[in-house]
């Protein structure tokens, strides 16, 4: 049985997005309002990556944890990391680009040195989730 985690969201997260997301929708009405038909290409370009991107990344930003494996996807991007691989996780506050839409993150270390940050709204839930599927998987 799978067991999915939405992701905690920053606000100052959602007011830059929404920032991007009134801009890039500014920059398509100029381009367009230009009058050239080629410009109809470049608008709909800005609206797919400054408006698409954005609000796929915000509804999309999940981690499942299975029996045997946690999936993280954040729009187009996902992992799928072997519960068994995972060799410790540690509070994070690092900003560095991940999964997360959150500062409040928590850091997954698993493999030969690899590691993903996630920001899961309920912690100690997925934590004592994890917990429990790392036990059945040992």
């Amino acid at each position: 049985m799978a067991t999915v985690y939405k992701s905690k969201t920053d606000a100052w997260l959602l007011a830059v997005l929404a920032v991007a997301i009134a801009v890039s929708l500014f920059a398509a009405v100029v381009t367009v309002s230009d009058g050239s038909p080629a410009a109809w290409p470049v608008a709909a370009f800005i609206v797919v990556i400054g408006v698409g991107l954005p609000i796929w990344l915000l509804l999309s930003t999940r981690y499942t944890l299975e029996p045997r494996q946690l999936r993280v996807q954040s729009g187009p991007f996902k992992w799928h990391i072997k519960v068994a691989d995972i060799t410790s996780i540690t509070p994070s506050s690092n900003a560095l680009s991940s999964p997360a839409l959150s500062l409040d993150r928590l850091r997954i270390d698993y493999g030969s040195g690899r590691s993903l940050m996630i920001s899961p709204r309920n912690k100690e839930r997925f934590l004592r989730d994890i917990e429990a599927a790392r036990r059945g998987a040992a």
